[in-house]
């Protein structure tokens, strides 16, 4: 899967797997990779942060008190002591071989520049860059990577909704749009700047607020869905991938798996 191409042939949506998929087993793990592959995903998303000892791992909160009622900081322990806390955890190479032949999305949670040729450096040498998409939400970050590779694709996690064009102006290959923003209007004016779109599905925050989309990061249902789909975007990220395929292609649970 070259990622800097266009969507499947079929000019479908990319199902990804959002935290490996979230909803199918524990996010950000190579069981919900795996769970991914069955249920017909064709990426999986995960998180990169920076242990104390310098080891890119995949977790998505900067501390590990949801996941283990530990308060202290990602950046404050060391790999080990993370293991030991949560042993299903990886590291980007890790997530590199367990998500192949899977497209991987990294969502870097991180901001200093030099984190940027490290995480490509272990792409090239895994020869996983072709199927990366590495999303990046700063846009000194974005330039800096670009101009480092051209072969790994990237996407503008922007908090600004209309910002397309500063971050096409950056570098960037794709554009994220949450549920909530994603309008007919700025669907145009992100292709208008020759990006793919990539919509996060729910609420930036793991409560929802009382407004539209009614359900928190990665949840969806299939109104939202067909909602969606109507933008024809280039990629969706939910938490439970089958409801994106069955909406896709009228097989409701095409894996055997049963409903999250």
């Amino acid at each position: 899967m070259m990622l800097s191409a266009q969507s499947p042939a079929s000019g479908r949506p990319l199902v990804i797997a959002h935290r490996g998929g979230a909803l199918l087993a524990p996010e950000n793990t190579a069981e919900a990779f795996r769970a991914a592959v069955a249920a017909g995903a064709d990426m999986v998303e995960t998180d990169l942060r920076l242990t104390v000892d310098g080891v890119l791992v995949c977790l998505h909160d900067a501390d590990l008190k949801r996941l283990c009622g530990d308060p202290r900081a990602v950046a404050e322990v060391d790999l080990a002591t993370i293991r030991n806390l949560l042993p299903a955890v990886m590291t980007l190479q890790d997530a590199i071989a367990a998500s192949d032949p899977l497209g991987l999305l990294l969502d870097v949670k991180l901001t200093e520049r030099a984190v940027v040729p490290r995480i490509l450096a272990e792409l090239s040498q895994a020869g996983a860059a072709g199927r990366t998409l590495l999303g990046l939400r700063d846009l000194d970050l974005i330039a800096s990577a670009r101009a480092r590779t051209s072969e790994v694709a990237l996407l503008a996690f922007a908090a600004d909704p209309d910002s397309a064009a500063l971050a096409r102006a950056a570098g960037a290959d794709w554009f994220r749009l949450w549920q909530g923003t994603a309008t007919a209007k700025r669907a145009a004016a992100v292709r208008a700047e020759g990006l793919k779109l990539a919509v996060m599905v729910g609420q930036p925050r793991s409560v929802a607020l009382p407004n539209y989309p009614p359900f928190p990061v990665g949840r969806i249902d299939r109104d939202g869905l067909d909602r969606l789909l109507a933008l024809s975007p280039d990629a969706v990220l939910l938490d439970d991938p089958r409801l994106l395929v069955e909406a896709l292609t009228g097989r409701p649970d095409v894996t055997g798996l049963s409903p999250g």
